[in-house]
């Protein structure tokens, strides 16, 4: 792929909820990310993203997302955070969300609520991980559904975050460095 074109994902054009929670202060470090919240992600994982959607939409479902394309600088804000790479993608690997290929999401319900799926996102636990032993029924069934909707939708998934999925093959694309010229800025 010789160009990185990032598309914008807004609700009204993919039908999906967005609340980008690095642009506030509800994740892990307590603090906004971002000073604005756009939801990007590169061609080839929109086109995926369109097809997870519809899977969801046809049993009454509707994708929230948490995070889609975020510049390396953000990576960096994270990782200076929390230096661990069970949940965060060191800086020499660097992270898929940078390459913009990787988002986080949930379902939720046709009353607008999210399915339970054990932890809030963004928790850094062992209880995150897709198939942690000993979760209830209804949150393993839950996140089997979203891994599901994803994998349908040619997504792949890490094991330390039921939210987590990106395109296969992610890690061969360059970062995109879109800070200087798109719309984030880093608080």
């Amino acid at each position: 792929m010789t160009r990185s074109r990032l598309l914008p994902i807004t609700p009204e054009s993919h039908r999906v909820q967005i609340d980008l929670v690095y642009a506030t202060d509800r994740n892990f470090t307590g603090k906004p990310i971002f000073k604005a919240a756009h939801c990007l992600l590169l061609e080839p994982a929109e086109a995926a993203l369109r097809k997870a959607v519809a899977m969801a939409a046809s049993f009454g479902m509707t994708l929230r997302i948490f995070d889609a394309y975020r510049p390396p600088q953000a990576q960096q804000a994270l990782w200076d955070f929390l230096p661990d790479a069970t949940f965060i993608a060191p800086l020499d690997r660097g992270s898929n969300h940078s390459r913009g290929t990787a988002v986080d999401l949930t379902l939720v319900d046709a009353d607008g609520i999210e399915l339970d799926m054990g932890t809030a996102f963004d928790a850094m636990l062992p209880e995150s991980g897709h198939f942690h032993a000993g979760l209830p029924a209804h949150v393993q069934r839950n996140r089997t559904l979203l891994l599901g909707v994803m994998l349908g939708a040619g997504f792949t998934h890490i094991a330390s975050e039921w939210w987590h999925y990106e395109l296969p093959g992610s890690r061969d694309l360059a970062l995109i460095d879109n800070e200087e010229s798109g719309p984030f800025r880093l608080m």
